[in-house]
């Protein structure tokens, strides 16, 4: 048996989100719990000074001079005998404090009612309008916000947490929907070329296997580029989504022989463009090791090297650095290359999505300084880089550092560095 809070929605009519935690919540409002807890507080003060009162008034009637015993006293219009009259004077005291006494009670528990209403309404107006702000809040419009005025106490402290949330929600928001824009825009070229090359060749009729053969190499470079285009943004999903990363596992990673590795990987393009490559690590220094994914941070070293590669000029240069900071220092990894002019306001801008230093230099998605970035910072490390003077890039990544005793096994050790 369902009870009726739990009862799905009538068919054809989804609940509202929240409305089972809602129909869950009893009692009186935060307004009305706080007024209540206010007037019984005034109202228990106030009945212990009645009771005070009472007492009091009662025992001060017997601090009356004595008088003879035969001597007649008139106590509200009635004669007491003298021995009587302490306590005569006592209980008509108490009656008149009883009477006048309560109606005081009545009234002051009454205004306290009346102030602590409006007074808690007048504290729980910023709450509602946080309450109100987060009702009319959607992805259309995240643009509003508190801005309370007032002083700086925990219900402004609670407008301004509120606001700094809606300021990430907006980032997040805006930089998802650029991520999408140009996501689709990126996809849109392979996807054409794919369609352009079908449609071109279908409507030929006197195409041969030489034409069919052309088509199908085109065809093949463009899903080539669709798909690394993909595989790039599941690897920058999965890294920027992992808020937390998990140590259990870590590996030992030499930064050193990574990116050796990574350029014998390239070593054609190298060649190619008659590129001049230095290597060097920190003379007498400990290794530039630092634990975590391998395959994320020989990624990181490899997405550097192919772009200070692919986005360098003829006969141009390229050098890598690592070093280790003493006393157990983060590991810095510098990758320098050169290539064309860079406008210093817009290189961090080269870590977003589809960002390239010109339009269109070399191979490429424009994700791989994303990637660096995401797959750095799930490290706790940080990355920077600075245009170069004269044409060129270069980047700065530092990593906790790492215990070598274990090397890493995923690394070509042997590699040579090409020249």
């Amino acid at each position: 048996m369902l009870r009726r809070a739990d009862r799905p929605p009538e068919e054809g009519r989804p609940a509202a989100p929240g409305a089972t935690r809602a129909r869950r919540r009893r009692g009186p409002g935060l307004r009305v719990r706080l007024t209540l807890l206010a007037t019984g507080l005034v109202a228990a003060v106030s009945a212990l000074l009645l009771w005070l009162g009472w007492m009091l008034v009662g025992e001060g009637a017997t601090a009356l001079p004595t008088l003879p015993p035969q001597t007649p006293v008139l106590v509200d219009g009635v004669s007491v005998p003298a021995g009587e009259i302490a306590a005569a004077l006592g209980r008509s005291a108490r009656t008149e404090v009883l009477q006048v006494g309560t109606l005081a009670f009545a009234l002051v528990v009454l205004a306290a009612a009346m102030v602590s209403w409006v007074l808690t309404g007048h504290v729980l107006r910023p709450v509602h309008e946080v309450t109100a702000t987060a009702r009319r809040l959607s992805a259309e419009s995240l643009d509003e916000r508190i801005d309370l005025e007032g002083p700086r106490d925990e219900v402004a402290e609670l407008a301004d947490t509120f606001d700094a949330m809606l300021d990430r929600l907006q980032a997040a928001f805006d930089a998802q929907r650029r991520f999408v824009a140009n996501a689709s825009h990126e996809l849109r070229t392979p996807l054409a070329v794919l369609r352009t090359e079908i449609d071109v060749t279908l409507a030929d009729p006197g195409a041969d296997v030489a034409e069919l053969r052309r088509m199908a190499g085109v065809l093949r470079d463009a899903t080539l580029r669709a798909e690394g285009l993909v595989e790039g943004l599941l690897l920058l999903a999965r890294t920027e989504a992992a808020e937390h990363r998990r140590t259990a596992g870590d590996e030992p990673v030499d930064l050193d022989l990574a990116a050796r590795g990574a350029l014998d990987a390239i070593r054609a393009e190298v060649e190619g463009r008659r590129l001049r490559v230095e290597v060097t690590s920190a003379v007498g220094a400990a290794a530039p090791v630092v634990a975590g994914d391998a395959a994320l941070l020989e990624r990181v070293v490899g997405n550097l090297v192919e772009n200070a590669v692919r986005h360098n000029v003829e006969s141009g240069w390229l050098t890598v650095s690592t070093c280790r900071e003493p006393d157990g220092g983060p590991v810095e990894l510098v990758v320098a290359s050169s290539g064309p002019v860079l406008d210093p306001e817009k290189v961090p801008d080269l870590f977003e999505p589809f960002r390239r230093g010109t339009e269109r230099v070399g191979k490429g998605s424009g994700l791989g300084l994303s990637i660096v970035r995401a797959v750095v910072r799930s490290h706790a490390g940080s990355v920077s880089a600075e245009p170069v003077p004269g044409g060129g890039l270069s980047v700065r990544v530092l990593l906790p550092a790492g215990s070598a005793d274990q090397p890493s096994g995923s690394l070509n050790t042997g590699a040579t560095v090409p020249t």
